[in-house]
């Protein structure tokens, strides 16, 4: 393994930041006053299983609805029904409980209140395909956008054009009744409307920007998407109205700024350098690769001890056969590529939700002896970024952070400790 003391400096933040994006903590200081008739409770991903348990103890249990959650996902709700889909590939559950939400929310009125419990992952767990559309050919466009190298938010813009429940049209079918949506955000800059989709949030997308991001990644145009666009329009933010509003009670800075914290406390400095970076997950680990070396060598853009925090969300392009991984292995596998064994640098490179990809872990470790070590268990460290095969290389390694799902998603930490020259093998923990 890495070397134990940065390795336990580094899990610390992490943790720090996990914690501050449990959305228990922050629930209760979001909910609208109770209303004169019902309760409606809707909500899917990977946080909302937290948000339901909170939501019921805050009211007393004097709610009904349905929640989505991924398979696996526990929760001890006792009004509210939770339902279990797969994740990130929808499946036929996820049709269900999709067409379940609608059906708790249709029939209201003014009296009543809709609580929209929303964060990452729902765009897989509430799959409602549009007329002409079915759930084979949304897996199939879904899984070419990822492939392709696609931003979150141009895949969601994609998702909405394509569903009867996305891009604010389960707040549509709520009408008289207001909606209140909670979010946790795990997407770059903490859009409301591309969190899960947006069921409940106006949509910021035109008619035709669905098709444009088909043609931009080479991707073809289902004609049952111009359908919908066309026969189906996404209510806009004006016939949403007054009528649906909406908070984020846990985002990705909150984790960064308490991880900042930790790490003061334990004599080192942190700088962040924002919460809602993008781009190829292999390319950013060189880049940051430069600014850990100037931080060691120039003492800029601060000085060490220090670490640099970061989330945000990267990708990770894939043409042909890949290996095993996530955008978080294959940006630390290049990162400790682009150090070349820097004996001040380690890092940590994780998804908050505990879950990198589609794999068992949440992210990996690096240090100074990363490559050596591969070399020695005859890894070839190009050759797995080349197969997108990160994974594999740190498994040998035993350097996977495995948490579990941790109930949260805030999108990704990435934290590089640069330490000072006095302090390489300093035990912190």
């Amino acid at each position: 393994m890495t070397d134990p003391a940065p390795n336990a400096f580094l899990r610390h933040l992490f943790d720090r930041a996990v914690a501050a994006a449990e959305p228990g903590r922050h629930l209760a200081d979001h909910l609208p006053p109770a209303p004169h008739g019902r309760t409606i409770v809707v909500g899917a991903g990977k946080a909302t299983a937290g948000m339901a348990e909170a939501l019921e103890a805050a009211r007393g249990g004097d709610v009904i609805g349905t929640v989505a959650l991924p398979q696996g996902t526990p929760c001890e709700c006792r009004a509210i029904e939770c339902l279990t889909a797969s994740h990130p590939v929808p499946d036929e559950r996820s049709v269900a409980a999709a067409r379940r939400m609608r059906e708790c929310v249709t029939g209201l009125n003014a009296d009543d209140e809709v609580i929209a419990l929303i964060s990452g992952g729902g765009s897989a767990l509430l799959c409602d395909p549009a007329e002409g559309f079915s759930l084979e050919d949304k897996r199939a466009l879904t899984g070419a956008l990822l492939k392709s190298g696609a931003s979150i938010r141009e895949i969601n813009c994609v998702r909405q054009a394509v569903s009867r429940i996305k891009g604010g049209r389960l707040a549509a079918l709520a009408a008289p009744a207001p909606v209140y949506t909670l979010l946790v955000s795990d997407v770059p800059g903490d859009d409301p409307a591309t969190i899960a989709s947006g069921p409940t949030v106006a949509s910021p997308f035109r008619a035709g920007e669905a098709e444009a991001v088909l043609e931009r990644y080479g991707v073809p145009v289902p004609d049952a998407l111009r359908a919908a666009e066309r026969d189906d329009p996404l209510p806009s933010a004006a016939e949403l109205g007054e009528r649906c509003r909406h908070a984020i009670i846990c985002s990705p800075m909150q984790s960064l700024e308490a991880a900042a914290a930790a790490a003061r406390e334990q004599g080192i400095t942190p700088l962040i350098l924002g919460d809602a970076l993008e781009g190829e997950a292999a390319d950013m680990g060189t880049v940051f690769a430069g600014i850990a070396r100037s931080v060691a060598l120039h003492g800029q853009p601060v000085s060490p001890p220090a670490v640099l925090l970061s989330g945000g969300e990267s990708s990770v392009t894939i043409s042909g056969r890949a290996g095993r991984g996530g955008r978080n292995t294959e940006f630390a596998l290049s990162l400790a590529v682009a150090l070349a064994g820097h004996e001040r640098i380690h890092a940590l490179a994780c998804d908050t939700d505990g879950i990198d990809g589609s794999e068992r872990n949440a992210g990996a470790l690096i240090g100074p002896g990363t490559l050596e070590r591969g070399r020695a268990a005859r890894l070839d460290p190009l050759q797995s970024l080349a197969g997108h095969d990160a994974y594999t290389y740190f498994e040998s390694l035993d350097d996977l952070v495995i948490t579990g799902p941790t109930g949260t998603n805030v999108n990704d930490l990435r934290a590089i400790l640069i330490e000072a020259a006095s302090m390489t093998g300093v035990d912190r923990r």
